[in-house]
């Protein structure tokens, strides 16, 4: 196998680059992650071909990338900025907020040496010692954003293909964001002419930036007591060596049956397709794993709020609109009852996050900030999934096709930690599964998971 050879870094900066003083209060559900690792996701494509390098006459292909990433960043331009921090000596709290001051996004372009398409795709297992080389700031947690750059991409060329990875700041935008990002730059860049009047053609919907939707529940600046306390002293948020990393697909017909064996089961209608496959996975892992039957397990989601605040949010809101919420059975009780029964628990879970529960939550937030760390949702015993079938992944056509694969990074990932995607075909989920070698064989013959997976 090859290795990985940096052929330049560069710092994109807003193509305006117009001079800004403004900030961007961080809000208790952007400061939960501001000890997580950062976001980090990419996309696999075929090379792309001698008639699309004839769209850009006078930029190489990776000067192209670079300028509509520029343009992009005229749109979304806080995350050409940093965080800032504030030390409130009245009280000996941690205040930070986003300076939106244009210093510009890290670009950088590698060449991964005897790399292909196929070294990615057909192995059974994620060979993580490549796909992690795509991504750029591995390790890096969200609170250094005071010095590192909210967003890094970089552009790894492949003996047939290239990997554009992304890794941002998860205490600036959550999944939603995140992907409209994404979904906005390679429109952008599928104009071969990357100006600003193409940015007025795109059918993205802007980002919106205020935080004026929190002005009467929010005090800003939120204030953290003893934040430097709680840095952890083992900042890596990579994954341990011990662990390793399956994708797990999922055909739009064995989802349907398994949402209608569950709904069955609890006589019910209001279990979805996606709870019914949690549930699936939480039951087939384990049993797989053999506890004792007494042992507590949990299961714990990312819910969006965009809908579930006292006025609903639009989806272009620049920030984190997620709440954390866990669904606990004995492992026991989960076996005995089964699929039906761990999808209701499900269910009723992220039904009870009400418009009142989240604004109570967010108030006793504010009274006793907690910032969460990885080893509080994933473990030995609990499950975590984050991301969505539900975001346009694969409508992301930078001029040369479709991609063919999603890839995640290195970064929060952990025994436990099922990272949910659309799958390339229409309806399919995949769920990149990380967890020990043992465990992912004694999965591999379970005849019964086996049954549930596409052929």
């Amino acid at each position: 196998m090859g290795h990985v050879r940096c052929i330049s870094t560069t710092t994109v900066q807003p193509t305006s680059q117009n001079e800004s003083t403004q900030r961007i209060e961080l809000t208790p559900w952007d400061l939960q992650f501001i000890l997580f690792g950062y976001a980090q996701k990419g996309l696999l494509f075929h090379k792309p071909n001698s008639t699309t390098y004839d769209k850009y006459p006078n930029k190489s292909l990776i000067q192209h990338l670079q300028a509509s990433l520029s343009l992009t960043l005229d749109i979304f331009y806080p995350l050409a900025g940093r965080l800032a921090i504030t030390e409130n000596e009245d009280d000996n709290t941690t205040s930070f907020s986003v300076d939106c001051n244009g210093t510009g996004a890290q670009f950088v372009y590698v060449v991964a040496d005897g790399v292909t398409v196929a070294d990615i795709l057909d192995p059974v297992l994620v060979p993580s010692d490549i796909v992690h080389s795509f991504f750029f700031m591995n390790g890096v947690l969200n609170y250094e954003g005071v010095s590192k750059p909210l967003l890094a991409v970089q552009v790894t060329e492949l003996v047939d293909g290239i990997f554009i990875g992304f890794t941002v700041n998860h205490s600036v935008v959550d999944g939603s964001t995140f992907w409209l990002f994404f979904n906005t730059w390679s429109e952008i860049s599928r104009h071969a002419e990357t100006s600003t009047a193409n940015c007025g053609k795109i059918s993205q919907p802007p980002p919106i930036f205020s935080r004026e939707f929190f002005y009467g529940i929010i005090d800003f600046p939120v204030r953290i007591p003893n934040f430097h306390n709680q840095i952890p002293k083992n900042r890596s948020s990579t994954p341990p060596a011990a662990l390793h990393q399956r994708i797990f697909k999922f055909s739009k017909e064995k989802i349907a049956q398994l949402k209608a064996k569950a709904n069955a089961e609890m006589g019910t209608t209001k279990i979805s397709s996606l709870q019914a496959l949690l549930a699936h996975l939480w039951l087939s892992i384990i049993r797989n794993k053999h506890f004792n039957p007494d042992q507590e397990t949990k299961y714990t989601l990312q819910i969006g709020l965009r809908q579930r605040f006292q006025s609903p949010l639009p989806e272009e809101y620049l920030g984190n609109l997620v709440q954390f919420g866990t669904a606990t059975s004995t492992v026991s009780d989960l076996l005995e009852h089964g699929l039906g029964w761990a999808a209701w628990e499900i269910n009723k879970m992220i039904a009870s996050k009400t418009k009142d529960e989240v604004r109570k939550y967010l108030e006793e937030w504010i009274e006793s900030p907690k910032l969460f760390q990885l080893n509080n949702l994933a473990s030995d015993y609990s499950f975590g999934t984050g991301s969505s079938p539900r975001f346009n992944m694969y409508g992301n056509d930078f001029g040369w096709g479709r991609p063919l694969a999603v890839k995640s990074g290195s970064s929060n990932k952990a025994e436990g930690k099922l990272t949910v995607a659309p799958g390339a075909e229409d309806g399919s989920i995949e769920f990149e599964a990380c967890l020990p070698p043992q465990t992912l064989q004694d999965l591999a013959e379970d005849a019964e998971f086996l049954a549930s997976l596409s052929k």
